[in-house]
Protein backbone atom coordinates (compact mmCIF):
# COMPACT_ATOMS: atom_id res chain seq x y z
CA UNK A 1 0.00 0.00 0.00
CA UNK A 2 1.29 2.99 -0.75
CA UNK A 3 2.32 5.59 1.86
CA UNK A 4 0.26 8.55 1.99
CA UNK A 5 0.77 12.15 4.05
CA UNK A 6 -1.89 13.81 6.25
CA UNK A 7 -1.64 17.49 6.14
CA UNK A 8 -3.82 19.99 7.43
CA UNK A 9 -3.81 23.60 7.01
CA UNK A 10 -5.15 26.57 8.58
CA UNK A 11 -6.93 28.45 5.51
CA UNK A 12 -8.03 31.99 5.52
CA UNK A 13 -9.31 33.76 2.04
CA UNK A 14 -8.68 37.18 3.57
CA UNK A 15 -8.02 38.99 6.54
CA UNK A 16 -12.11 39.92 7.34
CA UNK A 17 -12.97 36.25 7.56
CA UNK A 18 -12.96 33.55 10.19
CA UNK A 19 -10.34 30.90 9.16
CA UNK A 20 -10.74 27.23 9.18
CA UNK A 21 -8.93 23.99 8.46
CA UNK A 22 -9.14 22.19 5.62
CA UNK A 23 -6.99 18.75 5.52
CA UNK A 24 -5.23 17.27 2.08
CA UNK A 25 -3.61 14.06 1.52
CA UNK A 26 -0.85 12.94 -0.88
CA UNK A 27 1.36 10.63 -1.89
CA UNK A 28 5.02 10.31 0.31
CA UNK A 29 8.02 10.67 -1.74
CA UNK A 30 11.17 10.18 -0.49
CA UNK A 31 13.09 13.76 0.93
CA UNK A 32 10.33 15.82 1.02
CA UNK A 33 9.81 18.68 3.23
CA UNK A 34 7.02 20.98 3.61
CA UNK A 35 7.73 23.43 1.22
CA UNK A 36 7.35 20.59 -1.24
CA UNK A 37 4.40 19.34 0.25
CA UNK A 38 2.93 22.46 -0.15
CA UNK A 39 3.82 23.15 -3.74
CA UNK A 40 2.15 19.35 -4.61
CA UNK A 41 -0.93 20.62 -2.89
CA UNK A 42 -0.77 24.41 -4.54
CA UNK A 43 -0.59 22.54 -8.37
CA UNK A 44 -3.32 20.12 -7.59
CA UNK A 45 -6.01 21.86 -5.07
CA UNK A 46 -8.40 18.54 -4.02
CA UNK A 47 -8.57 18.39 -0.36
CA UNK A 48 -8.94 14.76 1.30
CA UNK A 49 -12.47 14.56 0.65
CA UNK A 50 -11.97 14.30 -2.87
CA UNK A 51 -13.34 17.93 -3.25
CA UNK A 52 -11.89 20.75 -5.49
CA UNK A 53 -10.41 23.53 -3.26
CA UNK A 54 -8.74 27.05 -4.31
CA UNK A 55 -4.73 26.92 -4.25
CA UNK A 56 -2.83 27.53 -0.96
CA UNK A 57 -1.32 30.68 -0.39
CA UNK A 58 1.97 30.83 1.60
CA UNK A 59 5.57 32.46 0.76
CA UNK A 60 8.51 31.03 -0.70
CA UNK A 61 11.37 31.69 -2.48
CA UNK A 62 15.04 30.19 -1.97
CA UNK A 63 13.72 27.10 -0.32
CA UNK A 64 17.32 26.66 1.43
CA UNK A 65 17.00 29.05 4.56
CA UNK A 66 18.51 31.74 2.88
CA UNK A 67 15.07 34.30 2.28
CA UNK A 68 13.47 33.71 5.67
CA UNK A 69 9.98 34.21 3.91
CA UNK A 70 8.52 30.61 4.50
CA UNK A 71 8.26 30.78 8.14
CA UNK A 72 4.94 29.36 9.51
CA UNK A 73 4.04 27.38 12.30
CA UNK A 74 4.46 23.63 11.93
CA UNK A 75 2.76 21.62 14.23
CA UNK A 76 2.69 24.50 17.01
CA UNK A 77 6.17 25.43 16.34
CA UNK A 78 7.26 28.36 14.47
CA UNK A 79 10.13 27.68 12.32
CA UNK A 80 11.25 27.10 8.19
CA UNK A 81 8.72 25.40 6.28
CA UNK A 82 11.61 24.78 3.52
CA UNK A 83 14.24 23.12 6.47
CA UNK A 84 10.97 20.78 7.88
CA UNK A 85 11.36 17.18 6.83
CA UNK A 86 7.95 15.27 6.49
CA UNK A 87 10.08 12.36 7.41
CA UNK A 88 10.64 14.19 10.82
CA UNK A 89 7.22 15.35 11.39
CA UNK A 90 4.40 14.15 13.67
CA UNK A 91 1.33 13.14 11.24
CA UNK A 92 -1.14 14.98 10.90
CA UNK A 93 0.53 18.21 9.60
CA UNK A 94 -0.81 20.77 10.77
CA UNK A 95 0.72 24.02 8.85
CA UNK A 96 -1.12 27.75 10.42
CA UNK A 97 0.43 31.17 9.50
CA UNK A 98 2.58 32.93 12.07
CA UNK A 99 0.45 34.04 14.77
CA UNK A 100 1.94 37.22 16.10
CA UNK A 101 1.32 39.44 12.40
CA UNK A 102 -1.83 40.37 10.21
CA UNK A 103 -2.96 37.72 8.15
CA UNK A 104 -2.82 38.58 4.43
CA UNK A 105 -4.42 34.77 2.89
CA UNK A 106 -3.75 30.99 4.16
CA UNK A 107 -0.36 30.86 5.81
CA UNK A 108 0.76 34.17 4.26
CA UNK A 109 1.46 36.82 6.65
CA UNK A 110 1.90 40.81 6.82
CA UNK A 111 5.40 41.24 8.47
CA UNK A 112 6.22 44.90 7.61
CA UNK A 113 6.68 45.83 10.92
CA UNK A 114 10.31 44.27 10.97
CA UNK A 115 11.11 46.64 8.23
CA UNK A 116 9.60 49.29 9.85
CA UNK A 117 11.38 48.74 12.96
CA UNK A 118 14.64 48.80 10.88
CA UNK A 119 14.33 51.49 9.03
CA UNK A 120 13.36 53.27 12.16
CA UNK A 121 16.74 52.56 13.89
CA UNK A 122 18.56 52.89 10.70
CA UNK A 123 19.71 49.71 10.00
CA UNK A 124 22.06 50.63 7.28
CA UNK A 125 25.45 51.46 5.98
CA UNK A 126 24.93 55.20 5.13
CA UNK A 127 26.55 56.46 2.22
CA UNK A 128 24.57 58.71 -0.31
CA UNK A 129 25.96 57.25 -4.05
CA UNK A 130 26.66 60.60 -4.66
CA UNK A 131 30.98 60.53 -5.03
CA UNK A 132 33.71 58.87 -4.71
CA UNK A 133 34.46 57.86 -1.29
CA UNK A 134 37.47 55.42 -2.02
CA UNK A 135 38.44 52.57 -0.07
CA UNK A 136 36.69 52.02 3.19
CA UNK A 137 38.07 51.42 6.71
CA UNK A 138 40.05 48.50 7.19
CA UNK A 139 38.22 45.88 9.55
CA UNK A 140 40.54 43.11 11.14
CA UNK A 141 39.63 39.88 10.63
CA UNK A 142 39.23 39.51 14.35
CA UNK A 143 36.45 41.82 14.43
CA UNK A 144 34.98 40.34 10.80
CA UNK A 145 34.50 37.37 12.60
CA UNK A 146 32.36 38.77 15.78
CA UNK A 147 30.21 40.96 13.28
CA UNK A 148 29.23 37.36 11.04
CA UNK A 149 26.77 35.91 13.01
CA UNK A 150 24.61 38.35 12.92
CA UNK A 151 25.13 39.11 9.36
CA UNK A 152 23.17 35.66 9.05
CA UNK A 153 19.41 37.57 9.91
CA UNK A 154 17.12 36.16 7.39
CA UNK A 155 14.53 38.48 8.53
CA UNK A 156 12.29 35.72 8.75
CA UNK A 157 10.46 37.10 12.45
CA UNK A 158 10.73 33.86 13.95
CA UNK A 159 12.39 35.62 16.81
CA UNK A 160 9.50 38.06 17.04
CA UNK A 161 6.45 35.13 16.45
CA UNK A 162 7.84 33.48 19.71
CA UNK A 163 8.78 36.32 21.97
CA UNK A 164 6.36 36.72 24.74
CA UNK A 165 7.15 40.51 24.49
CA UNK A 166 6.50 41.36 21.16
CA UNK A 167 2.92 42.40 20.98
CA UNK A 168 0.70 45.27 20.79
CA UNK A 169 0.97 46.20 24.30
CA UNK A 170 4.71 46.58 24.48
CA UNK A 171 5.52 47.61 20.86
CA UNK A 172 8.96 45.64 21.33
CA UNK A 173 10.97 46.02 18.23
CA UNK A 174 11.97 42.51 18.90
CA UNK A 175 15.67 40.86 18.82
CA UNK A 176 16.32 40.87 15.04
CA UNK A 177 16.00 44.94 15.02
CA UNK A 178 18.04 44.82 18.26
CA UNK A 179 20.73 42.06 16.61
CA UNK A 180 21.16 44.71 13.83
CA UNK A 181 21.82 47.92 15.48
CA UNK A 182 24.92 45.79 17.17
CA UNK A 183 25.92 44.62 13.84
CA UNK A 184 25.88 48.19 12.22
CA UNK A 185 27.03 50.19 15.21
CA UNK A 186 30.23 47.81 15.30
CA UNK A 187 31.02 48.58 11.42
CA UNK A 188 33.77 51.48 10.97
CA UNK A 189 31.66 53.47 8.80
CA UNK A 190 27.80 52.41 10.15
CA UNK A 191 28.53 53.80 13.89
CA UNK A 192 28.30 57.48 12.17
CA UNK A 193 24.61 56.42 13.18
CA UNK A 194 25.28 54.84 16.25
CA UNK A 195 24.05 57.73 18.60
CA UNK A 196 20.57 57.85 16.10
CA UNK A 197 20.28 54.22 16.90
CA UNK A 198 20.41 53.79 20.49
CA UNK A 199 17.95 56.74 21.36
CA UNK A 200 16.03 55.16 18.75
CA UNK A 201 16.19 51.75 21.22
CA UNK A 202 15.35 54.03 24.59
CA UNK A 203 12.16 54.48 23.87
CA UNK A 204 8.78 53.02 24.69
CA UNK A 205 9.22 49.27 22.64
CA UNK A 206 12.60 49.92 23.03
CA UNK A 207 15.53 47.60 24.47
CA UNK A 208 13.95 48.00 27.72
CA UNK A 209 10.83 45.58 26.83
CA UNK A 210 13.00 42.88 26.57
CA UNK A 211 12.37 40.46 29.27
CA UNK A 212 15.20 37.97 28.65
CA UNK A 213 13.24 34.74 28.30
CA UNK A 214 15.76 33.80 25.69
CA UNK A 215 13.17 32.23 23.22
CA UNK A 216 14.53 33.82 20.49
CA UNK A 217 18.12 32.74 20.47
CA UNK A 218 16.53 29.10 20.88
CA UNK A 219 13.99 29.50 17.96
CA UNK A 220 16.33 31.27 15.55
CA UNK A 221 17.40 29.13 12.69
CA UNK A 222 20.75 30.62 12.00
CA UNK A 223 21.46 30.11 15.76
CA UNK A 224 22.39 34.30 15.89
CA UNK A 225 23.92 34.93 19.51
CA UNK A 226 20.58 36.76 20.07
CA UNK A 227 20.69 37.56 23.78
CA UNK A 228 24.01 38.57 23.97
CA UNK A 229 23.16 41.22 21.01
CA UNK A 230 20.45 42.57 22.77
CA UNK A 231 22.51 42.34 26.31
CA UNK A 232 25.41 44.56 24.87
CA UNK A 233 22.70 46.83 22.97
CA UNK A 234 21.13 47.32 26.39
CA UNK A 235 24.79 48.55 28.38
CA UNK A 236 24.40 50.81 25.02
CA UNK A 237 21.50 52.44 25.54
CA UNK A 238 21.81 52.66 29.19
CA UNK A 239 25.52 54.68 27.98
CA UNK A 240 24.20 56.65 25.63
CA UNK A 241 21.49 57.99 27.81
CA UNK A 242 23.86 59.24 30.94
CA UNK A 243 25.43 60.55 28.62
CA UNK A 244 22.45 62.71 27.21
CA UNK A 245 22.05 63.49 30.85
CA UNK A 246 25.36 65.25 30.93
CA UNK A 247 25.02 66.98 27.99
CA UNK A 248 21.56 68.13 28.60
Amino acid sequence: MAKTIQIEIKRQSSPDVEAAWEKFELPWKPGMNVISAMMEIAANPVNASGQPTTPITYDSNCLEEICGSCAMVINGKARMACTALIDKLEQPIRLQPLTKFPVVRDLAVDRSVLFENLKAVQAWVPVDGTYDLGSGPRIFPQAQEAAYPLSNCISCTICMEVCPQFNDVTGFVGAATIAQVKLFNSHPSGKVLKEERLRALAGDGGVQECGFAQNCVQACPKQLPLTEAISDVSRDVIVQQVKDFVRA
